[in-house]
């Protein structure tokens, strides 16, 4: 029996984790892929779009056409559609004609606009923090049976776990820049202290008190404060820093 998803779509799934360099990439790769394996089973050219949403992030769509894209944007605009519907159902949902299709009758009107007859939106299981979606569009009506459906299904789970992949590594980089971000930051900071401590002759506390203070009256980050005194170090300045307004 032949593989519901083929093997190079797998390996090129996978392979976008490793050469892709950003979540946008690896999107705009799945819904390639998507469109490639669906069109195959369907037997037609197939458009796809994926809309990625994620706890406190903007929402990131990709699409395999600019007409994939407009589409996709269209349903979310108008509040109503199969992919909408398929985030909330949890199990994928066709349109099979858009000329007879009642569901969604303002979606069916913009698709029709579009040249596209019908439609499928199927979820992916990100986990709790995310969640996604695959939007097919087709150029013809009935195009959606039970075996295409299922492809499109079997597909949305194998690349559900990459998508799980590169959200994990994002966030472990974006972890790690962060880290090293506030690295540099702590760095600046205890240099500027180090330099207020030797012109005042204070104590470490005093010296970050006196930072902190300077950073209120000013409505500075504290960072800015500590950057602009190395700065004035670097030029030897011949008097103490006092933070005097």
């Amino acid at each position: 029996m032949e593989p519901l998803v083929q093997a190079e779509h797998i390996l090129g799934l996978h392979e976008l984790v490793t050469s892709t360099a950003d979540i946008s990439g690896i999107l705009q790769g799945v819904t390639v892929f998507a469109s490639n394996a669906v069109g195959q089973a369907a037997g037609a050219d197939i458009d796809c779009a994926l809309t990625l949403r994620r706890r406190k992030r903007t929402e990131t769509i990709a699409g395999s056409s600019d007409k994939a894209v407009l589409l996709d944007k269209v349903e979310q605009a108008l509040g109503q559609g199969p992919c909408l519907e398929a985030l909330e159902v949890g199990r994928p949902v066709p349109l099979d004609d858009v000329a007879t299709d009642t569901s969604w009758p303002r979606y069916s009107s913009a698709l029709l606009a579009q040249g596209c007859r019908s439609a499928l939106g199927v979820p992916m299981d990100l986990g709790e923090t995310s969640e996604a979606v695959l939007n097919f569009f087709a150029p013809v009506p009935g195009l959606f049976t039970e075996d295409v459906v299922e492809v499109a299904a079997s597909f949305a789970d194998v690349a559900g776990s990459t998508l799980r992949l590169a959200i994990r590594i994002e966030a472990v980089e974006l972890l790690n820049a962060d880290l090293k971000a506030a690295m540099a930051s702590r760095t600046t900071i205890d240099l500027a202290c180090g330099v207020i401590m030797a012109q005042n002759r204070c104590t470490q506390e005093e010296a970050f008190k006196l930072l902190t203070e300077a950073s209120s009256h000013r409505n500075e980050k504290v960072r800015t404060i500590a950057e602009g005194i190395l700065g004035s170090f670097g030029g030897r300045p011949r008097t103490p820093l006092h933070f005097e307004d």
